[in-house]
């Protein structure tokens, strides 16, 4: 399959990248890259028709200029390989890809194969929810990481003693690449499903993790409550610090109880307790 990577330059990179970045996620980009001067993201050229200039023309002023070109499906892996540093989350956690060396310097390693998936790690939202979880106690616990992309959550839930994990996404490229991403890291307690919100039925979890986009998250928080077990734990994340507000408002009204936020740049992690 054939990818699109749009690369922007900014003249002021922050806020303007992270902002420009949740833009073209609404408008279906699906990875992101950042870029010394500014992002490279991605989107499947199968059936694309966007008009990136109109997507881009608010933000005219502070963009530099920007291209567009077809990356060829054998030549994604070394484009994106070439980009992938270590992720470090404190003093815990390495998420490094399998062509990475462990120093030996966390106890805990998780490796991911870079593929067009959210969730390396190298995202602020991303490294946020493995901060917070790293703080958890796990330990015989069921999880649910909606929309896992990389599966870097689920394997990392694993890893801190969940005992069932379930990780869905929508996107087939994301499902294929987080079975991948499991065995890869010998998981046996992880389950990755390809579909959304319509596959939690007679399911209920201890914790519920959700690092997608203000819009699904305030769909879906709903389905969260119906799932989540007494005293749950819900973690939400892949949204500005500016949206906490409406995402606490909303999640109150279904019983979650906004417990404290989180913040990395201009991003945030919002966590409550369902009662």
């Amino acid at each position: 399959m054939n990818y699109i990577e749009l690369n922007i330059e900014f003249k002021t990179l922050e806020p303007w990248r992270e902002v420009v970045m949740t833009e073209l996620a609404e408008n279906g980009f699906e990875s992101f890259v950042d870029t010394k001067l500014g992002l490279n993201a991605y989107i499947k050229e199968e059936g694309y028709a966007l008009n990136v200039t109109e997507i881009l023309a608010p933000f005219s002023a502070q963009i530099e200029h920007f291209h567009e070109k077809e990356i060829v499906d054998e030549n994604w892996n070394a484009a994106w390989e070439s980009n992938f540093d270590p992720v470090f989350v404190g003093e815990q956690l390495a998420i490094l890809a399998p062509f990475h060396e462990d120093d030996g310097s966390r106890e805990l390693v998780i490796r991911i194969q870079p593929q067009m998936s959210f969730g390396t790690g190298h995202h602020q939202t991303t490294w946020l929810a493995s901060q917070k979880m790293l703080s958890l106690d796990l330990k015989g616990k069921k999880v649910l990481d909606m929309g896992t992309g990389t599966g870097v959550l689920a394997v990392l839930a694993e890893k801190l003693g969940a005992i069932e994990i379930f990780a869905p996404d929508i996107d087939t490229w994301a499902f294929e690449n987080a079975k991948e991403n499991c065995t890869l890291n010998q998981t046996k307690h992880v389950e990755v499903a390809l579909g959304g919100a319509e596959l939690l039925k007679n399911m209920a979890f201890d914790l519920i993790i959700a690092n997608i986009n203000k819009n699904i998250l305030l769909d879906q928080i709903a389905t969260y409550a119906k799932v989540a077990a007494p005293n749950a734990t819900l973690l939400m994340s892949g949204f500005f610090s500016t949206d906490a507000p409406d995402l606490i408002e909303h999640a109150n009204k279904f019983g979650f109880i906004f417990e404290k936020a989180y913040h990395k740049d201009e991003w945030a992690l919002l966590n409550f307790k369902k009662i």
